[in-house]
């Protein structure tokens, strides 16, 4: 027989029990308030002794300084206090990127600073422009042909026409490894992830030590995402917020497409039109495809065929084309690079009926654009060959924006 014992409080002592609950639970209420809280942000203006403080996060904040905070400077990129200088509030200025950790105490209507860490607005430039520098003469870029977790290996379709290559991108345990955030291609953004996050026909620029022959790259970074192709002529544009509509040729459906201040935007003339589809369309001219549904508003026709259909990202590229010199470009010139050499252009300079192709980020009728080619219509009559074109300049012209290391 099992028996059950019960214990019974009295009145009195159940309060008593209620009050030592109560008194813990606000003790641990206070305990998180009064937890120090910290932002990082940048500097945006400077009065008396307060600073106004434009934060990652995107809000606005007041930070009074008082002269026993601790105000320290450290290097871009250090990883701790090690060789942090001490500074006066006087060497702060705008610009500066900062880590501030308030006063939980504090009552007034600003946060109050216990320690400031910066960095110089000028350290931050310094340090972006070297990364861009390092990323543009050590890096390749292009469409993910296949990844190989177990092994570590991806295979990357690199250039267009004559130029067009694999390169074997070798990855290690050590190898950082970035995917672009969700309709961003702000590279900062940009967070860790896995090898096997990386897809066939994504776009993926790696940074490392080149092989002689450019073939083949040992990875210290690797930055990929999923974007989207699309082309057509423009339904309707408004300048004043940087958006315009067309209908996409491969889906059928109208988009509206938003244009950030870091686009790559070029204008092709007509004759480099005309001669970047001759050469590019060569090998898929000789399969006899059939005409697109896209008719060009300036009857520049594409010599040498055409092919069938708008192709998505995920392709692999163009054929390999007859070999032909870049006219006017000097012997075997690389696309990709004449497209950079164009002069750029801006939102304002397009207009209904233009025809564009671009690459933007993946969605479904609502994209942010990252290169942008107008006067294109005689490559839309071979977008096969010519979307490669596009996807290559867009990952393999320039460096992504250099983050900023805290």
């Amino acid at each position: 027989m099992t028996s059950k014992i019960r214990i019974r409080f009295s009145p009195v002592a159940q309060r008593g029990v209620a009050l030592i609950a109560a008194l813990a639970m606000a003790t641990a209420v206070v305990a998180t308030a009064q937890a120090p809280a910290q932002f990082l942000g940048s500097v945006t203006a400077i009065s008396g002794t307060t600073i106004t403080v434009k934060t990652d996060a995107g809000d606005t904040r007041q930070v009074d300084v008082p002269a026993g905070a601790s105000l320290k400077r450290v290097a871009p990129g250090q990883k701790d206090l090690t060789t942090a200088a001490d500074i006066t509030f006087a060497e702060l200025a705008t610009g500066d990127r900062v880590l501030v950790k308030t006063d939980p105490s504090a009552t007034g209507p600003n946060a109050v600073a216990l320690r400031i860490i910066a960095i110089k607005q000028a350290d931050v430039a310094a340090k972006q422009a070297k990364e861009r520098e390092d990323w543009a003469r050590r890096s390749i870029g292009g469409l993910v042909k296949s990844v190989d977790p177990a092994s570590g290996v991806i295979l990357v379709t690199s250039g267009a026409g004559p130029t067009a290559k694999t390169i074997t991108v070798n990855t290690t345990k050590a190898t950082v490894l970035k995917r672009y955030a969700p309709a961003s291609i702000d590279y900062d953004a940009a967070t860790p992830a896995a090898i096997d996050a990386i897809h066939p026909g994504d776009q993926l620029k790696a940074r490392g030590t080149k092989s002689a022959d450019g073939d083949q790259i040992a990875a210290e970074e690797v930055v990929s995402g999923t974007f989207r192709n699309i082309s057509g002529a423009i339904n309707s544009i408004d300048p004043t917020t940087a958006t315009f509509t067309l209908k996409d040729l491969a889906t059928k459906k109208t988009v509206t497409i938003h244009v950030p201040k870091d686009a790559q935007m070029r204008r092709l003339p007509d004759a480099m039109a005309r001669m970047l589809a001759a050469r590019l369309s060569g090998a898929s001219a000789s399969s006899g495809g059939a005409r697109p549904a896209y008719a060009p508003t300036s009857g520049a026709g594409a010599p040498g065929g055409a092919t069938a259909g708008a192709q998505r990202i995920g392709g692999q590229g163009a054929g390999q084309g007859s070999g032909s010199q870049w006219a006017g470009q000097g012997g075997g010139a690389d696309p990709n690079q004449m497209l950079t050499r164009l002069p750029a252009i801006q939102v304002a300079d397009l207009k209904k009926g233009d025809a564009v192709m671009l690459v933007a980020t993946d969605g479904n009728t609502d994209f942010t654009a990252i290169t942008l080619l107008a006067g294109v219509d005689a490559l839309l009559e071979a977008p096969a060959a010519s979307q490669a074109l596009l996807n290559n300049w867009s990952m393999g012209s320039g460096a992504p924006d250099a983050g900023i290391a805290q």
